[in-house]
């Protein structure tokens, strides 16, 4: 008989978002309308628990009595046919670790197995045929798999015991017919001539055969994703053909060879590849001194600069680091996963650099992905299914993480059908006291850190430098690596404590080749023992724990004295660190299996990249008659100005933008959207320096430049652009681009033996370099990715700039036009005959702008793009819903919607100080007034009237069916009034100055901002980490816990992904851990023995209301009706500013807020929305138990998901106890500070963290 118990959790029917969604998308995109109901169930097998934990965990961790109906063994299908889906053995299960997690928390002596899957109930009339098709929707083949209904005997695994590591017996003697033999049957990323410098050296060299692992060991470290090996192939002999472009783009050549020989003067081994190409501009403005801000290591994975700031009137040295980092290929493959961890691997980058990262950028390139899932090419995915699932993987990493994603971009191109684009760029920041940069030193160990290695991303760094078939598709699924964003916060909170950063003496993060490559860049002779290396399961053999990419992992350099204090720190972290090898005095890499050497390779070998490679260039030139800057004929302009609105590249991406969390942090100076109704786009992304104590008035700045159109019709001309649109984005921020440094994203096609391929990449890096010399401006780092193509089908050739500034709060304004009435002036740059920039105009226009700008003359600017002034226009005008009256003596209709890259359009507030400015400059004849700011909400030229409503239709629906808005067209107000309390509670145990204990728990991400705002307040405050690595952990921390809360007079629940907000719902780790009988106590006594306080935002809000603090006032199990909080409408994240009104003043939490005024704060969250039954309701508001309510712009409480934004009942945000003591609330009040969402409009301030200290004094 079976041990495994099974248990299914079903959302009951008013809460069932995802089974609502997925049968929408199967009569809408799957075309199946015979589809007449759809059930989605959580499927738990658990194994290894006692009864009476079993049964404790039914209600409060497999499921939530008010939203969940919960089956035990089997379930009534009612006729329905039905399928499961499980994830790939060895894939990561984020659900059944957080359960396991949560379990043990019941009891930390057992050791419950757990897996989960998805069980899919479809009714109607569906033919196999259909149900296929439905089966392909929900089951991607490359992470998961169909599973049966039969429960397994059991769930624990017996692993075989791996095999030794095979010897290439007879290898260095092989010829070369039985070596080519061998070589192709390995599926190697690396080239035959690769594998005969590997027999060369063996033979010669080691007078040994190698092992299957040094094989494995050197494909991964000279794989193009590891070494860039086509950015170093030697490029012999350059050609140009013939064609109206020719000059321009052979001089800049001509001009990189001078260069090339003036700066390598007597040195043999430099050679013309497309790397020096991308490098060149940089070495010769920092040898031209130009470049004095860049640190200098050869540690660094990410471009880093010294910025003198400002902390509470002091001067500092701070280190700023930015990094962009792709995962085209997993994305493609396996989108939610790829996506994921390509931003775990942008932030992991500046982290090992030991910098604390605080924003994000996400770019990416898409095919159309509104077309017809039957449009889908043999061997993909759909495009939907692409762009969906991997901005969810995306924004859900970011979003645990803590990371605020400052700007979102999706660029459309019907190429990328070839592979998809997905770049995260990041910021990351340190004082730079806190960061060493010492070589290691023979003795020195290396601690590995962080989360444990299994199967998944084996040969992703060569998986992605290969090329791509149909037919390859099936078998990449292993080279996919799963993200644990909790694991990777842990590493974010160890090494932002300056003892920590500062006993390092180097690091490096696992990211392409795993062990092998990560801690093998560490130093020249290392011995690893891979015995000691953390596993997730048994049975892996060497080859596999050598190359495994497994993610969030970090290898360490300390001194040897110092490993025993580094691991404490580790411990404190919760996080596991284990030694495993050491720095040896030989230069040699050893890797040691079993008590064998399966690795025992020279450094100088491995740093040879491989053979070396050489290849000629044929540079294609841009066809004249094909003009990407040639005006189009425009019949109407009325027409014209709705379709460019609709354009899949001019219109909104709202519904997209707002599922990644833009406000973290507490430093965002833009929100992604402006204006009172939140509609008017940035154009880059601004944030404060993270500085961790004191003030700071130091913002960094980053936006991005490119348009696939242009690149396709010239590479050259389309990285000239690509960089002047970045810069020019800065600018109309209020950046000075003087201080601009740039980082590129180079992605092409694969390259091949023919002159031709190579055209693309070699032009656009011209391009790039003549802008970068002309600028006088650097491009200090960047990232290629060279294998875009399909079967026959190329990516567009892909140059992506973006542009990095510092500057002060004060010189940034917003992009939304603010009042009506104000002038609208456009400035025109210049271009040469073969259109290109004279620089020197564009440079003082651009210093004229800046000069306008500090002047305080400016309202609002903005960069034009490929779209032109028309679309500029009506993005600025949307924010606040003002109109624009465009003049059409001053713009011709073509000029309206012709491309403007460069050209900048500005709403003056000071038209005297303008003119003035303008009048003294070189450049006042590029400039003219082209239009006025309306009160009429309407985009009027000459007698032509588009009306706001029809402008906003066009912009809003082109991808609302792809990435929605709203889930409802509920719009109706809700009439509830206010409650006046006679009395508010009375603290009767006074104290100076409050404690505030603030619990980490795996996935808290809120307790810095928490933590800020009490500080602030005047409250001091403790934070403690839950560690749970072992069943001693749990107990200490019951205990440590405890102490804290006896210690404390409030205690603060912060916001985060508790567990990944798993299994299945929010705050579960959370809850569970406070219902332990010690702290359960240790709460009681605080609130009803010392008058204490609690307060719980976002995930704390769903912790007290899963605990019952909220709103019975005690700790008590939910019961089938007790309000709760559960998925949002939308069935997704939603990140925006809401604004709340304060309709009770029974809490002494908003004893300083004002009743009945509304204020704005950022709403971050995927499970929102407040439900209750109406005897609940009812009895909420009785009792002034409803603290405040979602409003529109009117003030008034209102269903309209525009404004309550997660369909919560009677728009409810937030509730109290009884006695008004415990307060949770979804809106994030502690995310607020100087210049923060400075583009929109209202108070932020509700006094919360105020009212709370001030209530003990």
């Amino acid at each position: 008989m079976s041990n495994v118990r099974r248990v299914y959790a079903e959302k009951k029917k008013d809460f069932a978002v995802q089974a609502k969604e997925l049968q929408a998308e199967i009569k809408s995109y799957l075309g199946i309308k015979t589809v007449t109901g759809v059930r989605v169930l959580i499927r738990y097998d658990i194994e290894n628990i006692s009864d009476e934990t079993y049964k404790r965990a039914l209600g409060t961790v497999f499921s939530e009595p008010p939203v969940d109906d919960l089956y035990e063994e089997n379930f009534d299908l009612e006729g329905g046919k039905t399928f499961s889906v499980e994830f790939l053995p060895g894939q990561f299960d984020q659900r059944a670790d957080s359960a396991v997690q949560c379990v043990k928390l019941l009891n930390e002596e057992e050791k419950p197995v757990i897996r989960s899957a998805t069980t899919y109930v479809i009714y109607g009339d569906v033919s196999d045929e259909q149900m296929e098709a439905i089966k392909n929707h929900c089951i991607n083949p490359v992470d998961s798999r169909e599973t049966g209904m039969e429960k397994p005997e059991t769930l624990v695994t017996e692993f075989e015991e791996p095999a030794d590591v095979k010897i290439f017996d007879g290898f260095t003697a092989m010829d070369e017919t039985n070596l080519k033999e061998l070589y192709d049957s390995l599926g190697l990323a690396m080239t035959f001539k690769d594998f005969l410098h590997i027999q060369n050296y063996f033979k010669n060299d080691e007078k040994r055969d190698p092992s299957m692992t040094e094989i494995r060991v050197l494909d991964t470290y000279w794989s193009d994703h590891c070494r860039h090996t086509t950015f170093s192939t030697e490029l012999k002999d350059v050609k140009f053909d013939d064609g109206f472009y020719k000059a321009p783009i052979e001089d800049t050549y001509k001009d990189y060879l001078e260069t090339h020989k003036n700066l390598y003067k007597g040195r043999e081994d430099k050679f013309v590849c497309l790397m020096d190409l991308a490098l060149m501009a940089m070495k010769r403005l920092k040898k031209e001194g130009k470049l004095a801000d860049q640190e200098e290591s050869d540690e660094i994975n990410a471009c880093s600069i010294v910025v003198p700031v400002e902390v509470d009137g002091k001067t500092e040295e701070w280190l700023v680091n930015f990094k962009n980092e792709t995962h085209n290929h997993p994305t493609e493959i396996e989108p939610f996963g790829g996506a994921a961890t390509c931003l775990g691997g942008a932030i992991r980058d500046p982290l090992s650099g030991r910098t604390y990262v605080y924003q994000a950028m996400r770019v990416t390139g898409a095919a159309d992905p509104t077309v017809s899932v039957k449009d889908t090419m043999n061997g993909k995915l759909p495009q939907k299914k692409i762009v969906r699932s991997a901005a969810h993987g995306y924004s859900s990493y970011g979003n645990q993480i803590g990371l605020a994603t400052g700007y979102v971009k999706e660029i459309y191109h019907p190429n990328y059908v070839a592979k998809r684009m997905e770049i995260g760029a990041v910021m990351g920041a340190a004082p730079r006291r806190a960061v060493q940069r010492l070589n290691s030193d023979p003795g020195d160990i290396i601690i590995l850190l962080g989360g444990e290695t299994g199967r998944d991303g084996c040969g992703g760094a060569t998986g992605s430098s290969k090329a791509h078939t149909t037919k390859s598709i099936d078998t990449c699924g292993a080279e996919v690596q799963k993200g644990n964003a909790p694991t990777e916060r842990k590493l974010q909170r160890l090494f932002r404590r300056e003892e920590v950063s500062h006993i390092i003496k180097k690091c490096n993060d696992f990211g392409a080749g795993g062990v092998s490559v990560a801690i093998g860049e560490l130093a020249d002779g290392l011995r690893v023992q891979l015995d000691k290396v953390p596993k997730k399961y048994a049975g892996l053999d060497g080859t596999e724990i050598a190359i495994s990419e497994s993610q969030e992992r970090m290898a360490v350099v300390v001194a040897k004295e110092d490993v025993d204090t580094f691991l404490k720190y580790a411990k404190e972290e919760n996080l596991e660190a284990t030694e495993v090898a050491v720095v040896t005095e030989e230069p040699r890499l050893v890797l040691v299996w079993r008590g064998k050497e399966i690795v025992n390779i020279k450094r100088a070998f491995l740093d040879t990249n491989g053979a070396h490679q050489e290849t000629d260039v044929e540079v294609e030139m841009p066809v004249k008659e094909d003009n990407y800057f040639n005006e189009k004929k425009v019949a109407d302009v009325k027409d014209a100005w709705l379709s460019m609105l609709a354009d899949l590249n001019g219109c909104s991406q709202k519904g997209l933008v707002e599922m990644f969390d833009g406000s973290i942090g507490a430093g965002s100076v833009y929100m992604p959207y402006g204006g009172k109704y939140q509609l008017t786009e940035t154009q880059s992304m601004v944030a404060k320096l993270p500085v961790l104590k004191g003030k700071t008035d130091t913002v960094t700045m980053m936006a991005y430049g490119f348009d696939p159109y242009l690149s396709s019709w010239s590479p050259y001309h389309g990285a000239v652009y690509a960089v002047l649109e970045s810069l020019s984005k800065i600018v109309t921020a209020g950046g000075d681009y003087h201080k601009i440094r740039f980082t590129f994203q180079e992605y092409f096609r694969r390259m091949s033996e023919d002159p031709k391929r190579w055209s693309q990449p070699f032009a656009a890096l011209l391009g790039a370099y003549s802008a970068q010399i002309a600028f006088g401006l650097p491009s200090i780092g960047g990232k290629d990715s060279m294998s875009g193509s399909f079967n026959e089908i190329d990516v567009p050739p892909t140059l992506v700039s973006f542009a990095v500034d510092v500057a002060k709060e004060g010189d940034i304004i917003t992009p939304e036009f603010k009042k009506a009435g104000n002038p609208v002036y456009l400035f025109t740059m210049e271009k040469d005959a073969y259109d290109l920039p004279i620089y020197a105009q564009v440079m003082k226009l651009y210093d004229t702008v800046h000069t306008l700008i500090q002047s305080g003359a400016v309202a609002a600017a903005y960069a034009l793009d490929g779209k032109g002034i028309a679309l500029a226009l009506s993005k600025m005008a949307f924010g606040n819903k003002l109109g624009v009256a465009v003049d059409a003596n001053a713009v011709t209709k073509e000029e309206l919607f012709a491309p403007g890259f460069g050209n900048l359009v500005l709403e003056v507030k000071d038209v005297a100080k303008f003119e003035e400015i303008v009048g003294k400059s070189e450049i006042a004849d590029s400039v003219k007034k082209i239009a006025e700011v309306t009160e009429k909400a309407a985009f009027t030229y000459g007698d032509v009237e588009v009306s706001m409503d029809k402008a906003l239709d066009a912009w809003t629906g082109t991808l609302e069916k792809v990435f929605p808005t709203r889930a409802t067209e509920d719009k109706e107000e809700v009439k509830t009034g206010l409650y006046k309390a006679d009395k508010v509670y009375v603290c009767k145990h006074k104290v100076a100055r409050p404690n505030v204990f603030i619990p980490v728990f795996p996935g808290t991400n809120c307790e810095y901002d928490s933590a800020k705002a009490f500080e602030r307040a005047g409250a001091d405050v403790t934070i403690k980490v839950f560690k749970n690595l072992e069943a001693k952990d749990i107990r200490d921390s019951v205990d440590e816990f405890t102490k804290a809360i006896d210690q404390a007079q409030i205690i603060m629940f912060p916001g985060g992904f508790s567990a990944g907000d798993e299994p299945e719902g929010s705050a579960k780790f959370f809850a569970n851990a406070f219902r332990n009988a010690k702290m359960a106590e240790a709460v009681n006594k605080l609130l009803n023995e010392r008058d204490g306080l609690a307060l719980g935002i976002c995930n704390g809000f769903q912790a007290l209301i899963k605990l019952g603090l909220v709103p019975y006032g005690e700790i008590r199990q939910q019961t089938a009706d007790s309000p709760t909080l559960t998925y949002n409408t939308i069935g997704r994240h939603i990140s925006k500013m809401v604004y709340t009104k304060v309709v009770s003043n029974k809490s002494p939490w908003l004893a300083q807020a004002e009743l009945g005024k509304t204020y704005c704060n950022p709403a971050s969250h995927g499970e929102g929305r407040f439900v209750a039954p109406k005897e609940w309701l009812d009895k909420l508001f009785a009792e002034g138990q409803v603290a405040t309510q979602y409003v529109n712009e009117a003030g008034n409480p209102t269903m309209d998901e525009e404004w309550n934004v997660n369909g919560s009942y009677m728009a409810i945000e937030g509730i109290t106890s009884p006695d008004g003591r415990v307060l949770g609330k979804m809106a994030h009040s502690e995310r607020r500070g100087d210049s923060v969402a400075i583009n929109i409009y209202g108070e932020q301030d509700m006094k919360i963290f105020e009212s709370g200290v001030a209530y003990f004094k």
